[in-house]
Formats: C-alpha cells, sequence, structure tokens
C-alpha cells in the first residue's frame, strides 16, 4: 500500500515564538483509516491545517498524493476534504447551493447525481432547499460533511467531527466513513471519543506538545503497550495486601473483596500460577478470576503522561514504527 500523504520534517512556529509543531515525521498510507489523539493544544489541528493548506510551515515540506502543498497547491487542495471543528457554512444559502458552489470552487463539473447520493448518505436530502440558518446544529454539521464529500476527494480529513452532536449522527458518520474507505478513500480523523478511534482506526498516531510520539497499527500498538489485569473475587475481604505475595503487582478493590493483579501479557511468565499457589498457601480462598486488557484509553494516557521522548528522541520513533 503507497503512501498518500508524506510529512518530512514539519515544523511550525508563530511570531509569538510558541512552537505548535516540532519537527513531524510522518506517511499516511493510500485507503486506511488514520486517527490522531492528543489534548488540547497538542498540535492536531495545526497539523491538519498545515497538510489542507490553510497554514504554512515554518519548515518541513508536506507531499498529497505526490503534489507539494505549497509549490503546487491547487492540486494538493483538490485531492482533500476537510470536516473543521468550527461551522463555516453561509447561514443565507440554501443547502444545495451550498454544495454546488463547494463543487464548483474545486474545478469539478455539475454532477446533481453525486450531490443527490451525499445528501441522502447523510439524511440530509429531505433539507435541500432549506436555508442553512434554520438548521439545528447537528444538521448544520451534516452540511459540513457533505461540503466536504461534494468534490470526490481522495482524502477527507475529519477535525473533531463528532464532538459535541447526537449520538445519531455519531452513528451515521461512522457508516459513512466505513463505506468511504471501501471505496478507496483515505481517512483521517482526530477525536476525543477514543473508544471511536479504537473501533474504526487502522493506525494510531498520537501527538502531544507538537512532537509525534508514536505511530503505530492500533492492534500492534494494543499489544505492545496494553497490560492485562486478573481480578481474584475472594471468598472473604481482605484489610490488606498480604505479606506472602506483597511482592506482586496487587491493589486490593471493592472494599477488600477484589485483588486485582496487573502484568505483561507479553511475558513468557505471567507470574499468576504462582501468585494463586502463594495465596491459596496463605489460606486465602477465592471464588472467581477474571481478566481483562488495557484499552486504548489506558494506553493514550500513559503515553501523553510518560512519552517515549522522554528518553529518546520522539520523531525517529514516530517516522520508524510509520
Amino acid at each position: 500500500m503507497n503512501d498518500i500523504i508524506q510529512v518530512s520534517g514539519l515544523t511550525k512556529t508563530y511570531a509569538t515564538g510558541f512552537q505548535a509543531l516540532d519537527n513531524v515525521n510522518l506517511r499516511i498510507r493510500r485507503g486506511e483509516i488514520f486517527a490522531l489523539l492528543g489534548p488540547n493544544g497538542a498540535g492536531k489541528t495545526t497539523l491538519i491545517s498545515i497538510i489542507c493548506g490553510l497554514l504554512n510551515p515554518s519548515a518541513g515540506q508536506v507531499l498529497v498524493d505526490g503534489h507539494d502543498i505549497v509549490k503546487d497547491y491547487r492540486a494538493a487542495r483538490r485531492t482533500i476534504g476537510l470536516v473543521p471543528q468550527e461551522l463555516t457554512n453561509n447561514m443565507f444559502d440554501t443547502v444545495w447551493a451550498t454544495l454546488k458552489l463547494s463543487r464548483g470552487l474545486f474545478g469539478k463539473p455539475a454532477d446533481p447525481a453525486h450531490l443527490e447520493k451525499v445528501l441522502r448518505d447523510l439524511s440530509l436530502w429531505d433539507k435541500r432547499n432549506e436555508k442553512i440558518m434554520s438548521l439545528s446544529g447537528g444538521m448544520k454539521r451534516r452540511v459540513l460533511i457533505a461540503k466536504a464529500l461534494s468534490h470526490e476527494p481522495d482524502v477527507l480529513f475529519l477535525d473533531e467531527p463528532t464532538a459535541g452532536v447526537d449520538v445519531e449522527l455519531r452513528r451515521d458518520m461512522w457508516e459513512m466513513v466505513r463505506k468511504l474507505r471501501a471505496n478507496g478513500v483515505t481517512i483521517i480523523l482526530t477525536t476525543h471519543y477514543i473508544e471511536e478511534a479504537e473501533e474504526m482506526a487502522d493506525r494510531i498516531g498520537v501527538i502531544n506538545g507538537g512532537r509525534l510520539i508514536l505511530v503505530e497499527e492500533k492492534a500492534a500498538l494494543m499489544r505492545k503497550l496494553g497490560t492485562k489485569q486478573l481480578s481474584i473475587h475472594l471468598q472473604q475481604p481482605l484489610d490488606d495486601i498480604p505479606a506472602a505475595v506483597s511482592g506482586y503487582s496487587l491493589t486490593l478493590e471493592q472494599e477488600g473483596w477484589v485483588l486485582v493483579y496487573t502484568f505483561d501479557a507479553l511475558e513468557e511468565q505471567t507470574g499468576i500460577a504462582e501468585l494463586l499457589r502463594a495465596l491459596a498457601r496463605d489460606g486465602i480462598e477465592f471464588k472467581d478470576l477474571h481478566s481483562s486488557q488495557s484499552s486504548l484509553e489506558d494506553i493514550f494516557v500513559g503515553l501523553v503522561h510518560n512519552p517515549p521522548s522522554e528518553t529518546a528522541d520522539a520523531a525517529p520513533v514516530a517516522e520508524e514504527l510509520s
């Protein structure tokens, strides 16, 4: 699978001296769903804005489908559809006029059939003749998505697309994303709903403080960085962790009724058998065992608070893993 977006040494420093991006290197594969995660102010929107040609970089290069976003702006921009965080529609236009104008601005010939399909997919067809100012917030968000798809882009950026919208729109949007990916469209999304990234993305990128901490296949990321927990449900509650098992990574929960053992699932020796034998020797009986693996949210929080960049340069790590 070839790369449709290539970001090399990308840096953005504002006139105030604030560095929003620091030597970002990233490759996004054609036809994948790539989720970019990071806390507020991490640099997600700045990175997207530069790739989409809305901001100029201070240094570095971005190629979109082989087109330099600075030297060959028009060709690069025609490849991209962007759904921004903020509502940017002309409130006095109708939904249909908005899509028709947007398609024309990208130099595309009129195609009413395509616009109709986009509106129907987003449950907007019945609203096509209404002015945008009369629509609900959720419907206005749908119009933004429709605008981004009006010129049939090969790459679609979704910048916090479901923040503050209703459950129905979120469901419709992710169904639409799946269909677009099936048709070969590359999807790049930022989201605060980490469960959506966990469900939808092929790969995950984590950015913090303007630096790309890590880029990895979602499944591999969870396998490498995820931990497992064994919950041991006891026959009798404990006041403290027994001295006989104090050397294990244990916490006491649910008012002493549950011992939770955290371990690395990739290790050949997890220590579970030894732990259970130690409990038995100490006369501690249990009635049930339950194992669980850390979620993407757990991994994300751990990366942000303990990034690899504290012990190694983040940019080479991200470039290697991508």
